[in-house]
């Protein structure tokens, strides 16, 4: 087994990343998203049900599966013999932060349903600093997976 693992490396590693890419892109667009549902719709306003329909798609069709594919492709490579040096430090920082991001995509889909049921209680300057979330937890893993210390 850990021979084909090594032999499709390259294909898993790349499908990865555009995994990655897709699951970021949400992780960026979404929170932009509730900014402008928290400071410019009214319930029940076409606004309102416009942005409800682009965050419920936009969760559902591309970050959800985007984020199983990323999880999927990343233990893939975790298990690929010669990947993973388990006694560095990286392997660790990055599995905390992919764990962090993958609770606050949990967390805005639990957002997305109190807009859908007219609960939201955050403001567009909460959204605002929650944006910077993925940025964040994007640094620490693509410094981890780079620099590898």
């Amino acid at each position: 087994m850990g021979y084909f693992l090594v032999d499709i490396y390259p294909y898993v590693l790349s499908f990865h990343i555009m995994a990655v890419i897709s699951w970021m892109a949400g992780l960026f667009y979404l929170p932009r998203l509730f900014v402008y549902h928290a400071e410019r719709a009214e319930n029940g306003d076409q606004l309102d049900e416009t942005l409800k329909i682009m965050e419920y798609k936009l969760q559902r069709y591309i970050m959800a599966p985007a984020s199983i594919a990323a999880w999927i492709a990343g233990l893939t490579l975790v298990f690929t013999p010669g990947v993973v040096d388990w006694s560095a430090v990286w392997p660790y920082t990055k599995a905390i932060a992919v764990i962090c991001m993958t609770s606050f995509d949990h967390f805005l889909l639990q957002m997305r349903k109190k807009f859908d049921r007219n609960e939201n209680t955050l403001t567009g300057r909460q959204y605002r600093m929650l944006n910077e979330v993925p940025t964040v937890l994007m640094v620490i893993i693509v410094v981890s997976v780079v620099v590898k210390f």
